[in-house]
């Protein structure tokens, strides 16, 4: 494990290695624009008509879902965000001192598998907002050529930032934070002046039933970027304060999701067929001037890659802990490919963009789902993480448990994963129990956690485990690992 400081250049050249003390220079306050950034989407405008049109809800209810939502879904993204500090590596690499370094592989590729697919909902994304801009700015329309050419740009731009690492994903967010933020403001005045209110406020109420839904099918999105909050932590120093670090990531998500699933909302009083539109983004063109269209979606364009370039910078780390021996910055590699050859047949062959983008995400909440039980019960008896036991992959290691795997982390973690697929409903796959009220309720992915939490916490464990889970024993030799969650009456930059 390197312990000399890495300079701190345009490239991040650090892979899986915890981080160094002495680099560790990052402030709490930098994850508000982080957080912000893997939120600009037009898709939570679409998901926001969505909970008009589809689940039938009036405007109070789709307030308290764009507020529960954020809430919910990022205050567990920083909540284990917290082990990047305690350990200094990337979630996935923590990871492996729960499911043990050969079991680690299979949450690991679940996971990795699963991002293919949300690159592939953003580059499309992407991809029809440049469609839409050419055709806005100069009458260009839709090709099958045009089709590949813009998926390609989109991609490049996306694998160019990821691959230069954490610091151009700092600039790219704060930046973009800005631009997005003063043209939503523009859209939000522009919407106040231009809607028909009495319409909107004259919908009735929609059941409790779709509004818990709501929850659910927002917070998916959210959900599935908890085991990446560490790789976005692990450059704090160990004194940053939980708190905060959890209050910024609430914060910035929500600060986006809030008035981009109103502006849906109430965009789709006018315009229904925003929510099940084949390409998502074309609609702003129609509903806003082009003054105000063009500079958005420009604006939106970057937001989303934003989003795909954190998606895939933490893709990076997923593909080395699955013992891909590449640089991180070629590891990305991979999956810019994968959404490329993915993105085309969804713009292309698809019939329905939306109907696969949310069942994407109610698989992917699952699969997600049953990771966090198991790390998140983790982290509660653990203080520290053994960097050196981490990078070792042989039978030598501390992590190494029975033949590489930690039986009840596995046990837990399968289990939850199969009784969540039982609740869960998608359009081209039904559980067992998705007809419940848990499945009719889109709580699938809340019962994952719940039993995946409840099992590795019940499950016996030998005398040895309980030693590393809490931090002693093979880790004692990480010193302050744990200081960080002592001290907060000393934390660092808000």
């Amino acid at each position: 494990m390197p312990n000399a400081a890495e300079p701190e250049g345009a490239i991040e050249t650090r892979g899986l290695e915890p981080v160094p003390d002495t680099e560790r220079t990052g402030h709490v306050r930098e994850l508000f624009p982080t957080w912000v950034a893997a939120n600009i989407s037009v898709l939570l405008l679409t998901m926001g008509a969505g909970l008009i049109v589809s689940n039938g809800l009036n405007f109070w209810q789709v307030l308290v879902v764009a507020i529960a939502a954020p809430v919910l879904s990022y205050g567990i993204v920083g909540l284990i965000s917290i082990a990047g500090k305690r350990g200094g590596s990337p979630g996935m690499a923590l990871s492996r001192a729960v499911f043990g370094q050969r079991g680690n592989l299979f949450p690991g590729t679940l996971i990795w598998v699963a991002r293919w697919g949300w690159e592939t909902i953003n580059a499309v994304t992407g991809a029809y907002a440049v469609l839409t801009v050419l055709d806005l700015l100069f009458g260009v329309k839709s090709s099958t050529a045009l089709i590949v050419v813009t998926l390609l740009l989109f991609v490049a731009c996306t694998f160019l930032v990821s691959g230069l690492g954490i610091n151009a994903l700092r600039v790219c967010s704060t930046w973009s934070t800005y631009l997005f933020g003063a043209f939503s403001v523009l859209v939000l005045v522009y919407l106040v002046a231009n809607t028909d209110w009495d319409a909107v406020f004259a919908r009735p109420a929609g059941s409790t039933a779709m509004m818990i839904a709501g929850i659910g099918t927002i917070a998916a999105g959210g959900i599935s970027w908890v085991p990446s909050g560490p790789d976005f932590t692990r450059y704090l120093p160990r004194t940053a304060s939980s708190r905060a670090m959890v209050g910024s990531t609430v914060g910035g998500a929500g600060i986006v999701v809030l008035p981009m699933v109103l502006m849906g909302a109430v965009m789709a009083v006018s315009t229904p067929d925003l929510a099940s539109a084949q390409d998502p983004v074309s609609f702003i063109g129609e509903l806003l001037p082009a003054w105000i269209s063009v500079p958005y979606l420009v604006i939106a364009l970057i937001g989303m890659l934003l989003i795909n370039s954190m998606s895939m910078y933490s893709a990076g780390f997923t593909a080395q802990t699955l013992g891909i021996k590449v640089p991180r910055a070629w590891a990305v590699s991979v999956n810019a490919v994968i959404s490329l050859i993915f993105g085309f047949l969804l713009m292309v062959v698809a019939t329905s963009f939306i109907g696969s983008f949310i069942s994407f995400l109610t698989l992917l909440a699952v699969a997600f789902s049953a990771w966090i039980g198991v790390f998140g019960v983790d982290m509660l008896r653990r203080t520290s993480y053994d960097g050196e036991a981490l990078m070792d992959t042989t039978r030598t290691s501390a992590y190494w448990y029975r033949g590489g795997f930690a039986w009840q982390a596995m046990v837990a973690w399968g289990a939850a994963l199969v009784v969540g697929l039982l609740f869960t409903k998608v359009d081209w796959f039904a559980g067992p129990l998705a007809g419940s009220w848990i499945g009719t309720n889109g709580l699938g992915w809340a019962v994952t956690i719940l039993v995946a939490a409840v099992l590795y916490g019940v499950l016996p464990r030998d005398a040895a485990s309980t030693r590393r889970a809490a931090g002693t024993g093979a880790e004692a030799g990480t010193g302050a690992a744990g200081a960080g969650d002592h001290a907060e009456v000393a934390p660092v930059s808000r």
